[in-house]
């Protein structure tokens, strides 16, 4: 005997929320026999259920562990993007400093030139001087004939000693001159090359940068298209209790925002400010953009902003734009790069961390260089961050498997 379409529905409910097998005598309630009520299920239609209700909780079993595969591929392909866009924020930082070095080394050339021709023209001046003065002529002519006899030759001979010593010491002004300003011409060249360098290594970051980015994107798209085919696989009843459980998550987010402001209140008044710790400053300047989308390239002191390549036309913030921002607010000039924010301050014991440092994580915890994210520590192990492209500013937990160490910004 076939069952109901009712009572396959209530087969599946029970089979993708409790994943065991119950005896089809709870799933179908049987009214009072009656001569004219067909036959109950026979013992092969039970074990046929029972069956099916197996099958169906292997299924979910087999899903689950399909979607936990899925989310550590993003997981890990986030990080590779995250990484990669933070180097290209470290080249940018190394390009501004490069081309304020050319810019202070040209400075210096220009002034080398000018003394190098203000001593050429004091050279001319002096030569002119002396020819007028009459000073280069016949030594023994002028010993004999000269104004003055010999007393005045000795006289002129000796004023020539002193042109001749004078005009010696210009002259090695001039060639002085011309070394430094050599020196600073070279130096102008080295600063331009290494700009010239930092301008190839900034672009080739963002190529790499963008592709990462990309092929996260891809990965996203991908994945999440497999987790709907599974979901639907799943059924109604799971789709729900899924959408329950994302609606809690949601809510429960906004209570630990809730509860983050609350630690963290806003000074009501100038004075209440100055006595605020920056650390405190900075969290709550950060606990107001809670939800604001990740934007890479995101973010500068005044807030969100337009981010670049995947980033372009998302107002938002990237990992090291809200911690630059956040401490921007206390009054603490940060880098947009985890690079230097990692060098911005003494390091701090995780068992000592406080509200508004910096806590970073890497790909390997013995080298620096692999940082990729940093978070703003709030307090009992979380920390607000802006995490990856598609997701939104947002409370998380510091006790990550990548967490490298912590920084409290000097100022």
């Amino acid at each position: 005997m076939t069952p109901s379409p009712a009572r396959s529905t209530a087969l599946r409910v029970v089979a993708l929320t409790s994943g065991v097998a119950i005896g089809m005598s709870l799933l179908v309630p049987f009214a009072s026999a009656r001569p004219s009520d067909p036959p109950g299920p026979s013992a092969k239609d039970v074990e046929q259920s029972e069956r099916d209700v197996r099958e169906r909780a292997a299924e979910v079993g087999r899903t689950k562990a399909m979607l936990a595969q899925a989310d550590g591929e993003l997981d890990r392909l986030a990080i590779a993007a995250e990484a990669a866009v933070e180097r290209y924020n470290g080249e940018l930082v190394s390009l501004r400093r490069s081309q304020e070095a050319y810019r202070d080394v040209q400075g210096r050339l220009a002034e080398a030139n000018r003394r190098t021709e203000e001593a050429r023209a004091e050279l001319a001046s002096f030569a002119a001087q002396v020819y007028r003065d009459n000073t280069g002529y016949d030594p023994m002519s002028s010993a004999v004939a000269g104004e003055g006899g010999p007393q005045g030759f000795m006289d002129r001979a000796s004023m020539v000693k002193m042109l001749a010593e004078r005009r010696t010491a210009m002259f090695r002004e001039v060639e002085a001159s011309k070394t430094v300003a050599g020196l600073f011409r070279r130096q102008a060249e080295t600063a331009l090359d290494e700009q010239e360098a930092a301008t190839r290594r900034a672009d080739e970051a963002k190529r790499l940068a963008q592709d990462a980015v990309a092929t996260q994107q891809e990965a996203v798209q991908r994945i999440e298209a497999d987790k709907r085919r599974l979901e639907h696989r799943l059924g109604k009843a799971q789709a729900k209790a899924a959408k329950v459980k994302r609606a809690r998550e949601r809510a429960l987010e906004r209570a630990k925002a809730r509860k983050a402001r609350a630690d963290f209140p806003v000074p009501r008044s100038p004075a209440g400010l100055l006595s605020e710790t920056r650390g405190a400053v900075a969290v709550q300047a950060a606990l107001k953009w809670l939800g604001t989308p990740y934007s890479w390239g995101g973010g500068d002191a005044n807030g969100p902003t337009n981010g670049i390549a995947q980033g372009a036309g998302i107002v938002g913030f990237d990992c090291s734009g809200l911690t630059m921002y956040a401490w921007g607010q206390a009054g603490v000039r940060l880098d947009h790069w985890t690079g230097t924010q990692w060098t911005s301050g003494p390091h701090i014991p995780i068992s000592e961390l406080r509200p508004g440092d910096l806590v970073f994580f890497a790909t390997s915890r013995s080298d620096p260089a692999s940082i990729h994210h940093v978070g703003l520590y709030l307090s009992g192990g979380r920390m607000v961050e802006a995490p990856y492209t598609g997701a939104r500013v947002r409370i998380a937990s510091i006790h990550r498997s990548d967490l490298i160490g912590a920084t409290r910004p000097a100022g």
